[in-house]
């Protein structure tokens, strides 16, 4: 790939449930955001990257946030919804979508990092006010039509040793 614009402003807008599921079901491993964010940015202009992620009741998954806060990330945090029944819910995709509405005003690209089909309309939409879009992903869960819409798609299977995090064993 030939190097990006480094004028660029650039904002990542991280769907931590849907690259979390998808490291786990494909690789039995957890995301290396780091380097997500890292090939994200590509040398440009680093505005901000929010990260969308669910508080359980637990509270396990505080040392992840700190983590991600420490990255230079911002967390946006949803409590998960228990309903009756046993069903759980926390979905973040109206407001990612809110987000990067209301932020592409003062952006030359923004960076999804999901492969969830349910943001081709942003994507579509976010083109034709002149954005540039890129998606970061694994390819094999990702949508193909979000795939095709983007202006480029980044597959984090093809690095998937550098996107994915060693486990204490070092595999």
């Amino acid at each position: 790939m030939p190097p990006k614009p480094k004028e660029q402003r650039v904002e990542v807008l991280m769907d931590v449930q849907n690259l979390y599921h998808s490291a786990k079901n494909l690789y039995q491993s957890k995301v290396n955001f780091g380097e997500v964010l890292k090939t994200a940015i590509a040398s440009r202009k680093f505005i901000r990257a929010f990260a969308y992620v669910v508080r359980t009741k637990t509270g396990e998954e505080k040392p992840f946030f700190e983590a991600l806060t420490k990255l230079g990330i911002e967390t946006r945090v949803r409590d998960l919804q228990e309903f009756y029944g046993g069903a759980k819910k926390a979905d973040w995709d109206v407001g990612i979508v809110v987000d990067a509405i209301r932020t592409s005003p003062t952006l030359d690209v923004i960076v999804l990092c999901s492969g969830d089909g349910d943001f081709i309309p942003l994507v579509e939409y976010l083109k034709n006010q002149g954005k540039r879009v890129e998606v970061i992903a694994f390819g094999k869960t990702t949508s193909s039509k979000l795939k095709e819409t983007a202006d480029e798609f980044i597959d984090l299977d093809k690095g998937s040793t550098k996107y994915l995090l060693k486990d204490k064993n070092g595999k």
